[in-house]
């Protein structure tokens, strides 16, 4: 029976990389330098830093429609970016 505790382990981890794979390539907006964000369709140096420091004065980021919050980034340029970013902890 030690297999089965074995087996469910191994199954649990692939599990869980294969949704870490899902994220992959995406930016993480609660990690991410400027220079990494800067990456993004329409994000500068400025609006990268902006986005760096929003996130030191407020924490991480729990819902994508908070990059709308930060100085210079609106709807348009949220939804624009959308698929390429990620709120991974």
């Amino acid at each position: 029976m030690p297999w089965i505790k074995s087996l469910l382990t191994a199954t649990l981890l692939s599990i869980s990389l294969l949704a870490g794979a899902a994220e992959a390539g995406k930016i993480n907006l609660n990690t991410a330098t400027a220079a990494e964000l800067e990456q993004l369709d329409g994000i500068g140096k400025a609006k990268a830093e902006a986005i760096v420091q929003y996130r030191q004065l407020n924490g991480k980021f729990t819902a994508l429609e908070q990059l709308a919050q930060v100085k210079g980034i609106g709807k348009t340029l949220l939804d624009k970016n959308r698929e390429k970013v990620t709120l991974e902890e």
